[in-house]
Formats: structure tokens, sequence, C-alpha cells
């Protein structure tokens, strides 16, 4: 493969993003991402399969047979009348929105191991998103013409460039989404961080229980791919279907076609469980929807899995529910767990402060990061990481664990238009900062468990870090002085005017 034959990833987000204007300023990007993502699967799965198919005819000419049982054994199989260049030439059809409909389910009964279900949230054919017959079919009749122009076969694209391709579509929809976005999106560098803080090992099986779009979890993989390994498994769930559809297509595009995904609510329904026991994981790491109202505090009392033995969390905020269900989740002495939540999490009472305190008595908690504002589409409140380890309990290698490291890095971000951002640099000083668990002026410091006791378990981050800039001591004696030396100046210049005054008769 030449390199002047080969794609840049500049050049494929260019021409991805170009063909979002068929749908730019018609539909909100949190509806037509689902269209632009299947239709980009679509023609990466065709174009493959295209280029597999010549090189078996090149190969075992005209044995058709030979070529059948060769194709058979491709990632996904794709029936004669299902592939991209099918829709293409039949772009000008009345029915082009069911065509595309029938395409993706052939696809998906001929996949099914892999696929079922995957295109259940995306309908090409409905008139409520993209317009009457008309309309959708001038829509879609472009929509095929700028992914024909895309050649995606494997002489032409990388893997990995085409799984960051996804990932940076996925972005820029959660960008111009806003607050919607939060529901399929963690922004790519706030995943980087969480997933080198979490740092899973070779040989873990990494679980995020609300994974959304999945970034999280490919982050995650790429810290033990740079240890030199591909020994870990990919494990999720998400509770939006749309959203699952997507994770499910992003695992594919990035090769991670083991990783299991399931749909469902995690809370009232964790699907990853073995008899009446929570699956164990070495990592676990997420990014869950920010006090989340009604999320089945009614029925917590009643759960099998005992995730609230340390209490309930309040039924108008399931952060900790979340949090409770990931320690679970995790493989006692071992695993380690990573959060995102609002700094809210830090310190409310009640419930939740009963909760905190049992889970720092149990020594539990390793690490507080504070981040800047506005890095999330979402929101632009600042929120916190927090880093659990089981390790850190009785019989764990690091139950000698005393203390809890605070970071404070909330000014440490680049301006953006609509969102900030961490850099690189940011993230290497967080994240060897928590590593060093040393005290670092005005931005770490560890901070014994027996201090946090003191604040009535209270982890809000100013409490243990001070931002504030140093000032200069005051010399109070050179104060009076200049004070002195200005009433007098003053009285001087009273006179005089007073002399003045007079002189001119004004007194």
């Amino acid at each position: 493969m030449s390199d002047t034959n080969t794609l840049s990833l500049d050049e494929l987000k260019r021409r991805l993003w170009a063909a979002c204007d068929t749908f730019r300023g018609v539909l909100d990007p949190s509806e037509y991402k689902d269209f632009i993502l299947v239709m980009l699967f679509l023609k990466y799965v065709s174009d493959v399969w295209e280029a597999h198919a010549a090189e078996a005819r090149a190969r075992y000419g005209e044995d058709e047979e030979r070529v059948r049982r060769r194709l058979e054994r491709e990632r996904f199989f794709l029936p004669a009348d299902a592939t991209f260049g099918t829709l293409y030439a039949a772009r000008d059809t009345d029915n082009i929105g069911e065509r595309i409909n029938v395409a993706l389910q052939a696809i998906e009964d001929t996949n099914r191991a892999k696929l079922e279900g995957v295109f259940r949230g995306v309908d090409f054919n409905s008139e409520s998103k993209l317009g009457a017959t008309r309309e959708r079919n001038r829509r879609l009749k472009m929509l095929l013409e700028d992914f024909h122009s895309l050649d995606l076969s494997p002489d032409r694209v990388s893997e990995d460039a085409l799984g960051e391709g996804y990932i940076y579509l996925v972005e820029r929809f959660a960008s111009d989404a806003g607050k919607k976005a939060g529901e399929f999106y963690t922004p790519s560098q706030v995943s980087k961080l969480l997933a080198r803080l979490v740092d899973p090992q070779p040989g873990a099986r990494i679980y995020d229980p609300t994974c959304g779009s999945g970034s999280l979890l490919l982050r995650a993989a790429e810290v033990v791919e740079a240890k030199g390994s591909r020994d870990f498994s990919l494990w999720g769930q998400e509770v939006n279907g749309a959203t699952w559809s997507l994770a499910r297509l992003n695992m594919f595009l990035h090769g991670r076609d083991g990783a299991r995904l399931e749909w469902g609510d995690t809370l009232n329904e964790p699907k990853l469980v073995e008899g009446n026991a929570l699956l164990k994981f070495g990592a676990v790491l997420a990014n869950p929807p920010f006090s989340l109202d009604k999320w089945g505090a009614e029925r917590a009392g009643e759960d099998r899995f005992g995730r609230y033995a340390r209490g309930v969390p309040p039924k108008s905020k399931a952060d900790y529910a979340f949090i409770l269900h990931m320690i679970e989740s995790a493989l006692p002495q071992v695993g380690r767990i990573g959060v995102i939540a609002p700094h809210g999490v830090l310190f409310r009472g009640g419930a939740e402060g009963r909760i905190r305190r049992t889970l720092i008595e149990e020594n539990l908690l390793d690490a507080v990061v504070g981040l800047p504002a506005q890095l999330f589409p979402s929101t632009g409140i600042p929120v916190a990481m927090l880093i659990f380890d089981r390790a850190r309990e009785r019989g764990g290698a690091r139950a000698e664990a005393n203390d809890v490291m605070f970071v404070d890095s909330s000014r440490d971000f680049r301006p953006g238009r609509r969102q900030n951002v961490l850099e690189e640099a940011h993230m290497d000083r967080i994240v060897a900062t928590v590593q060093a668990r040393a005290a670092v002026e005005r931005y770490a410091r560890p901070v014994p468990i027996t201090e946090i006791a003191e604040n009535d378990f209270n982890l809000n981050i100013p409490r243990y870090v001070s931002s504030a800039e140093a000032t200069e001591a005051v010399d109070l004696a050179a104060v009076e002085a200049d004070i002195q030396r200005l009433e007098a100046e003053l009285a001087e210049v009273r006179a005089k005017m007073k002399q003045h005054l007079r002189e001119l008769g004004v007194v």
C-alpha cells in the first residue's frame, strides 16, 4: 500500500463532515447522526467486501463455489442486493428509503450473531425525520452520492483511521447537539484522562455500565495496548437503544468485534450477571448521566445484587447509585474504578453523605481530581473524577494506604469557542501527580483520611488544596508611616488652598 494511495485521516475527516451537509440545518445533529454513521458503516463493509471478493475471484477464477466459501469467512457477509453499490445504482428510484431499510435488515439477518438489532433504531424511510417522499428521496440520493465518492477499501483507509474518523464524527455531532450530546458522547480528552487514571492492566476485563457510543472503552483498550498487550476484553451496557447501536458500530469500525455490549437499564436491569451476582471486572469506568432523577430508588431496597448495602441514594440523584454499582462490579481486592461526576457528590449531605463516609472508611477512595469547567457539550459546570481502588481494601495489595490524593486542575485548559480543551500536557501532569502522590503547591496534596474525617468526610477540593495565589507579607509599620506622610501632605495642600482663596476674596 503506497502512501500516495492512502486516504489521510485529515482528508477522511473532511470528506465525512462534508457528507453531513445533506442534513445540516434540516435535522438536529442528535437525529441525523444515526443516518450518517450507519451509512458510513454500510459503505465501509461494502468496500471491504468488494475488495476481498475481487481478490477471491482473481485467485479462484470461475470457481464460484470456492469464491463463495472464501467470502463466507469474512467478518460480515453481504447479500448481493444489500451492498452500497446496489443501493447507489438504485438512487433514483422512488422507494430508495425503503430499499435502504430492506438492505440493512438483510445484512442484519445474515450476520445475526454480530449485528442483531444494530439497525433497529434507524429508519431511512421516515417521513417525520426525512420529509415527504420527494424531499426524502432527494436527500437520500445526495447522501449516497456523497459516500459513493469516498473509497473506504482496505488499501485506501486503515482500520485505525476509519475508527478515528467515526469518533471524529461523533465528537462533531456532540459539539453541535449541545445538551443532547451527553446521552451518547464523552469528549475524547476526558475519556483518555479517565482511562489513564484507571490504568487497566493486561488480562483485564474492562467495563463501562453507561457506555454511550463506546469511547471510554476504546480509550481504555488503548491504555492496555500501549503496554504492549492485546490481552483484554471490553464489556458495557447502554440504556438508549440508538446509542447502543452506535456503540456496537463503533466497536466494529475499530476492529473490536469481540466487545460485549448489552442494551438495558444498568441500575434496574443489569445484563452482565452470573446467576445472582454481578460479573466482576478488573477495570470499571464510566461517565454516568449527572444527577439522574427517578432512577429506581423505590426498588433499591430489594436489589438482589446487594449494591445498596451502604445506603440508598436519594431518588432524585442517581450519582451514588452508579458509583455503588461500579464498585460492586469491580473485582474484590483488585478492581480499579473511575467515574466522572458533578461536584455535588463531594459534599452533599443526607444519604449521599452517609454513603460517602462509608466508602472512605472502607479505604476505597484513592483520588479526587477536579476538572475545568466547560469541557462537556452537555454542561458548562466543572466536574470531578473520583478514583476508587479495591486493592486498598483489607487483603488487597494497597491495604496500607491511608490517604486520598486531591488534585485541582480547574485552571489547566486551553480555551475553546464552545468547549474548553484538556491538552496532552494537562493530562500528563494530572496522571503523573496522582501516581507520585506528592504535594504540589496550589495544585495537589495527599490528604490523610484522618483529616478528611475531621472535616466530616466532606471532599470539597478547596478544603484541602488552596489554589489562591500567595501574597506578599504586609509591613504594617511602613504602611502607617505612609499614611502619616500622606496626611501631612494633605494638610499642607489644604492650607495653601485656603490662603489662595483668601487672596481672591472668596473666604
